[in-house]
């Protein structure tokens, strides 16, 4: 007779009993465990009775925050069997209806109810320690979801005894939800409370069926912790599939590959039969179909794998005669990732295989739609794929949080869908190109080229505004890839995992690193920037340095995205933490949701935010590792790719095309460029008289002329170069277009194989800017620059004695001789003594637009009244240029540019 010393009564509803079965080793004494098994102590809202017979289960178990009714499968037969009597004492469940009593506690203090909006940042009852968990739960009463959220709250409470389990029902009853997706954190394993979950499944039966589509993954997750199949989790899941057939073949390829879960895999199956049960004939012969085609692909993929290298194309060829039995026999068939598409055939001839580890198979399906096109799928065994569906469902959260507040990041998301245990299919972005081709193509070096992004765009959009449309697309997608990789601590980042389109779209693929776990290479991690912005992708967003201010531009984009997304880390959060027993590999633990909770940092103002992600946007760009990682990867793929195949996709026959089929007759300028003054505006005529546009600065004029002399100086003789020296003093850059117009003339009507080298022809007609002189926003070279004037871009706030300044962005700025500074910004808050009251931001080097994002704060301001902020630029010791800005009459909160004066204050 075993008897706890626990009251029946201070036991929840909920409780379960848990017994182990230890044996003893007889030469060291020490214990193991044989068996177990548990069960709900009250199972119908009654105390169990009289003589039970128990299945053990011989492995050993679950961790304890996964005990729940669904465990293991105790009516099948085993080889060990338990007996327990329970004695007969007629205990019976009933509800309390006792109110919450509020009288003893007074009105907190400002302090506290600031305290408590300080503590409901951390978004999750597991992030808060226990002293915390305390301190909120004494003043419960004064949390609201105007200040709190209501799982913080419950999670708060010190146990589940029938006092508190009645306190939290009466906060439950008084709680009002602002949006149905706050009680997602209350079906959680820390809330068993059927009452709660109940009220929970509620407020989600509010939503419409699309949307409780996108959170499928996570609701069957929390299946796991209902106390029976009857629940009312269960009961939405099925009454949603009768209403969808989106949500029913979703829920249905969950149900079977949780059909591999080590522990529940009984409670799924029972549910799985539900739901089959529910839908009907038509719909589960579907299924039926579907399920043949998953495994007849993984009897090729098998196939495909054993056979020796040399044969495999064959064995592929061969075994594709199954697929296309396959439909011989059933006409069409739904595809598992996506019902929307019926497919019909297959095409023999573009289906593959790729030659990763894994060996994944390339799947083109012949569309029934007569209008449509072959859809192609990644059909992968040996990956477990249910760690790239969750990340890429978040990435699809987020992206819709960004739409709703009008911001379209021009994101594209693949679909994923693990259809058993490691093995899926994954969707194929039609014409994207990984980026490790593309280095592969412009040479040995590509990847540490600073061009080869933009060329590669150039080559596949020659028109303007197909050109301009691909920069804007990548603009936007790249700032949104930033962002959510960034937060998910996506690792692996390499140039054969990041895709480009023709139509400028940049996107993500292989999410089996993330959270932060890096793969190390001598105990040093391989990934070393924040996320992948490199000096390339900077280089075609700004054009090369002719639009500085794109840059500007899209760390404000970041930024945007950034804080849009934070707004919403309650909602991230909670998605994740639903999936910590799921048996992912690298998302099992506290640890794992801190590490995306300081991504995130919620505690933070918008202006931290942006001040943090501006580093970080600074750290990638100038973090070389990424580059020589790309490099490696890209010696690794040329060295396997046999000299055969990589002969005709190198660059130097371009050149040579270029040479027979193209001669310059003239070239002049016409004058400088608007967009920058140190850019010369080149008119090129071909013998064919068709005329473009180029723009290049004297440093390229100079560099052109250097490469000439190492190709031509010993056999022909060169014009000569009008260099600086040669130049009077007072001539400024852009006053030497008749000596370049000279120079330009002697080249091309001199020697013939100068004329036409590769070096003159690529330096005059690559990179065309313009179709037409009109379009070019020419500058006269009388006329007087447009708004060149410098200035500082400043958000200033204030609030509680607080002065914060937030340095944005400084433009069109530069030295005396007109060289781009290394400046930073000082700031002296007057009348104060200036060396106290002085601030400054770091210094960016040699840029005449560069970006700090920088805060800059003064404490113990009682009033704005009669202050005047100096700001002052500076590149070292040489001023650059100054403004005073009375604060009396700033608008406050607001970003404004302010003009920099050219006299020191």
């Amino acid at each position: 007779m075993i008897t706890f010393p626990l009251e029946i009564k201070s036991l929840p509803r909920e409780s379960m009993l848990m017994v182990k079965l230890f044996g003893i080793d007889c030469e060291t004494r020490n214990a193991h465990i044989l068996a177990w098994t548990c069960l709900p102590l009250f199972p119908k809202e009654r105390s169990i009775l009289g003589s039970l017979l128990f299945s053990m289960a011989l492995e050993s178990g679950p961790a304890i925050e996964m005990i729940a009714p669904g465990v293991g499968d105790r009516s099948q037969p085993s080889p060990l069997t338990l007996q327990i009597d329970f004695p007969d004492t007629g205990w019976e469940y009933v509800k309390s209806n006792s109110e919450e009593n509020r009288i003893s506690l007074e009105e907190p203090a400002k302090e506290c109810l600031k305290h408590i909006a300080r503590l409901s940042q951390k978004q999750s009852p597991l992030l808060l320690s226990e002293e915390k968990r305390r301190y909120l739960w004494f003043y419960r009463f004064y949390c609201n979801n105007e200040n709190c959220s209501l799982p913080l709250v419950l999670g708060s409470a010190p146990g589940w005894d029938e006092n508190t389990v009645c306190e939290m029902h009466a906060i439950l009853r008084r709680w009002t939800f602002s949006h149905p997706l706050e009680a997602l954190g209350l079906l959680t394993s820390s809330f068993p409370d059927q009452e709660i979950r109940k009220v929970a499944v509620e407020q989600l039966d509010n939503l419409l069926s699309d949307e409780l589509l996108e959170y499928l993954p996570q609701l069957v997750q929390a299946v796991k912790f209902e106390w029976s199949l009857e629940s009312p989790l269960v009961k939405l899941l099925l009454h949603r599939s009768l209403q969808s057939i989106q949500v029913a073949h979703r829920l249905y390829w969950l149900l079977m590959d949780a059909q591999n879960e080590a522990y529940f895999k009984s409670w799924y199956q029972k549910l799985l039969a539900a739901l089959q049960f529910c839908v009907g004939k038509a719909l589960n012969d579907e299924f039926s179909k579907e399920r043949k085609l998953v495994k007849i692909l993984g009897h090729i993929g098998e196939r495909v794998k054993s056979a020796s290298d040399p044969q495999r194309q064959e064995v592929l060829k061969r075994e594709i005669s199954r697929l296309e039995e396959f439909f011989r026999d059933i006409n069409t068939c739904h595809l598992p990732l996506n019902p929307a598409l019926c497919i019909k055939g297959i095409d023999h001839d573009a289906c593959s295989y790729f030659t990763s580890n894994a060996l994944p198979l390339k799947i083109t399906f012949i569309n029934a739609n007569p209008m449509g096109k072959n859809i192609s799928i990644i059909f992968k065994a040996g990956d477990d794929l249910r760690q790239d569906m969750l990340v890429l469902q978040i990435i699809q959260v987020m992206d819709n949080i960004w739409l709703q507040e009008g911001l379209d990041m021009q994101m594209i998301i693949y679909r994923c869908l693990s259809t058993g245990k490691d093995q899926g299919l994954v969707q194929m972005v039609p014409d994207a190109v990984p980026l490790a081709k593309i280095h592969r193509h412009a040479g040995l070096i590509g990847p540490l080229k600073e061009n080869t992004i933009q060329k590669w765009f150039r080559q596949h959009n020659h028109f303007k505004a197909d050109y301009e449309k691909a920069l804007k697309n990548f603009f936007y997608s790249c700032a949104g890839w930033c962002v959510v990789t960034f937060i998910l601590g996506v690792c692996d980042r390499h140039n054969d995992n990041i895709m480009l389109t023709k139509s400028g779209h940049m996107f993500h693929i292989d999410f089996g690193k993330f959270l932060g776990h890096a793969q190390t290479f001598g105990g040093i991690k391989r990934d070393r920037a924040p996320f992948i912005f490199t000096s390339e992708m900077d280089y075609f967003i700004t054009e090369g340095g002719k639009n500085p201010q794109q840059f500007q531009d899209f760390v404000e984009l970041c930024c945007r995205a950034y804080n849009i997304a934070r707004k919403h880390s309650r909602l991230l959060l909670n998605l994740l933490e639903m999936m910590l027993h799921a048996g992912l590999p690298e998302l099992n633990g506290i640890q794992d949701l801190k590490y995306v909770y300081d991504n995130l940092r919620p505690q933070d103002t918008d202006l931290e935010a942006t001040s943090h992600f501006t580093k970080k946007i600074r750290e990638s760009l100038e973090c070389f590792p990424v580059k020589l990682n790309n490099l490696i990867h890209t010696l690794a793929q040329m060295s396997a790719v046999s000299p055969a195949k990589s002969t005709p996709q190198s660059f130097p026959q371009e050149s040579c095309m270029l040479s027979t089929k193209r001669t310059i007759q003239r070239a002049k300028i016409l004058g400088v460029s608007k967009k920058l003054s140190n850019l010369y505006l080149v008119q090129v005529t071909c013998s064919n008289n068709e005329t473009s546009l180029t723009e290049k600065s004297f440093d390229q004029f100079s560099k052109l002329h250097s490469q000439l002399q190492k190709q031509f100086a010993a056999s022909l003789t060169l014009p000569e170069f009008p260099h600086w020296w040669h130049l009077p003093f007072t001539n400024s850059d852009y006053k030497r277009f008749r000596d370049l117009n000279h120079y330009m003339e002697q080249i091309l009507n001199g020697s013939y194989d100068i004329a036409n080298s590769d070096y003159v022809l690529n330096f005059f007609l690559s990179e065309p800017v313009q179709q037409t002189i009109e379009e070019s926003g020419l500058m006269d070279l009388g006329e007087k620059f447009p708004d060149k004037d410098p200035k500082v871009q400043l958000q200033i706030s204030y609030e509680d004695t607080k002065l914060t300044i937030l340095v944005k962005h400084l433009k069109n700025i530069y030295l005396p001789d007109g060289s781009a500074p290394s400046a930073h910004v000082e700031f002296f808050l007057l009348p104060y003594p200036s060396e106290v009251r002085r601030r400054k931001t770091k210094s960016v080097p040699k840029c005449t637009d560069p970006t700090y994002n920088e805060i800059v704060v003064y404490e113990d301001v009682t009033e704005l009244q009669e202050h005047v902020l100096m700001v002052i630029v500076k590149s070292k010791a040489v001023f650059v240029g100054a403004i005073n800005i009375q604060l009396c009459s700033v608008p406050l909160n607001e970003e404004k540019w302010y003009p920099l004066g050219n006299s020191i204050i």
